[in-house]
């Protein structure tokens, strides 16, 4: 064995001892988690329809391969570099949200012209990657020319929710309340971590309260959304069309009871009672076939990549990563609570996939993509 073969075996050894072990196995364990799920909500039903039982297990392996290499790709250069490209990011961001909304590129799905589509079926949603553009865009406007213990001005408040607006405003006009409500979570989470005065998060808290309000009434809000929100305020009022998901959802799961009727074994799954199970409400199957042993596990991982992440924010010293570290965060911590609350009917259904765990390229690659970002500064803050 050469030098250089020792040099290199010697800098693979590093680069992986580097790594944040835990955040690795918590997000790999939701990985294989999420696998099984996704083949137990699409199984059966292919395979009573005669068509490929194993379709969505094999797309949602090579999405989760694709994914790991983004992942892999994003821990290589820098994050501290990556921030000089942050315009070229953030501009190619706004393309695609652009891309979406011209009729020959975009498609609609669900109510919402969220997808472009390719040759082969593969779909792509510009929505899922904008988060991280603009959680880099104003992590790098807040942390401009400033030392560790100044505040950010007004002036670099004002900007960095510039950032995030221009990208907000293209995804309601898909329209897309979840990805909305995602990115405006990260956004107050990432000006209140940077020193910006209190009144600056309260005032956000507030303007979105008022402007969600006077957007139902002036019509805005599309009318499926508004039914569905309706809903989840009493789930008998459409029981047949928007409140049937909900029920549906809420009976699957409490059927599981404590150790769940079995993976493969749920009669609700198997039934296909619960629409899109695979993706936004992957949740039911752990609560039908896992139980609340399985669903608890699920929390349990979560809560381990939390505190992780949590601890590569406090470690780090530099403020571009801690913002990332903290956006990264928010944007997890948000999309988990508002899928599995809307599961349980503790939040509006909006339509948000499970992080780690539903089916979907795009979320799947921006998921991972995420994690990247979070070993990228435990890698260069240690």
């Amino acid at each position: 064995m050469t030098i250089l073969d020792n040099f290199k075996r010697d800098k693979f050894k590093e680069s992986i001892s580097g790594y944040d072990r835990w955040l690795n196995i918590s997000v790999a364990a939701m990985l294989f988690l999420g696998t099984l799920l996704v083949y137990a909500a699409t199984k059966n039903w292919f395979a009573s329809q005669g068509l490929d039982p194993q379709y969505y297990l094999k797309r949602h392996i090579l999405n989760i391969i694709i994914g790991g290499l983004l992942a892999y790709g994003t821990t290589l250069i820098d994050y501290r570099l990556i921030r000089a490209y942050t315009p070229f990011l953030y501009a190619a961001g706004l393309l695609g949200l652009i891309a979406v909304l011209i009729p020959p590129l975009g498609s609609t799905v669900n109510g919402a012209r969220s997808w472009i589509s390719f040759p082969g079926g593969f779909q792509l949603q510009p929505a899922e990657l904008a988060k991280i553009a603009v959680i880099i865009g104003m992590a790098m406007i807040l942390s401009e020319n400033r030392d560790r213990d100044d505040t950010p001005s007004h002036m670099d408040v004002l900007k960095s929710l510039g950032v995030a607006l221009l990208p907000m405003l293209l995804i309601i006009a898909q329209p897309d309340l979840g990805e909305t409500l995602i990115i405006s979570a990260a956004v107050i989470a990432i000006i209140g971590v940077s020193g910006a005065p209190t009144r600056w998060v309260v005032g956000l808290l507030i303007l979105g309260a008022l402007g969600s309000f006077v957007a139902v009434k002036a019509g805005v809000v599309h009318d499926y959304q508004v039914k569905r929100l309706q809903s989840f305020i009493d789930p008998t009022a459409d029981p047949q069309q928007s409140g049937y998901q909900l029920r549906q959802s809420r009976i699957t799961i409490g059927s599981g009871g404590f150790i769940g009727k079995g993976l493969f074994n749920g009669p609700q799954t198997n039934g296909r009672f619960v629409p899109e199970q695979q993706t936004d409400f992957i949740f039911t199957v752990a609560g039908e076939e896992l139980g609340f042993l399985g669903s608890g596990l699920i929390l349990l991982l979560f809560a381990i990549f939390f505190l992780r992440a949590f601890l590569i924010a406090k470690r780090t010293d530099d403020l571009f990563g801690k913002l990332v570290v903290v956006g990264v965060i928010a944007w997890f911590a948000f999309q988990m609570y508002e899928n599995i609350g809307m599961a349980m009917g503790m939040m509006p259904m909006t339509g948000v996939p499970l992080p780690f765990i539903s089916y979907g390229g795009s979320s799947m690659f921006a998921n991972l993509i995420g994690l990247g970002l979070l070993q990228n500064v435990h890698l260069r803050s240690r």
